[in-house]
């Protein structure tokens, strides 16, 4: 249970920071992207391992992963090119 939770905080922490390489532009401050990353990860694996009970690691880390993802996407912000409209429209 503790590497399962040591293994999901490692993903969540990846996670993040593939995040903050390719898209730090959209991204608020960077301890919240890794905070939000780990948390989502953490969060995600502790769904899935009670949802699927002891003995599942692969399930558990690929929950983690996606609800940590979900929660990363949560943070982007807006392409700046979106924002900006012409007085026309």
């Amino acid at each position: 249970m503790i590497l399962e939770a040591l293994g999901s905080a490692v993903l969540g922490l990846v996670l993040a920071w593939t995040a903050v390489t390719r898209l730090s532009h959209r991204l608020p401050v960077h301890t919240l992207v890794f905070a939000t990353g780990i948390a989502g990860a953490l969060f995600g694996d502790f769904v899935t391992h009670s949802a699927l009970g002891p003995g599942s690691l692969l399930p558990s880390l690929l929950g983690a992963a996606t609800i940590s993802a979900a929660s990363l996407s949560l943070l982007l912000r807006p392409a700046a090119s979106l924002r900006r409209r012409s007085a026309t429209a």
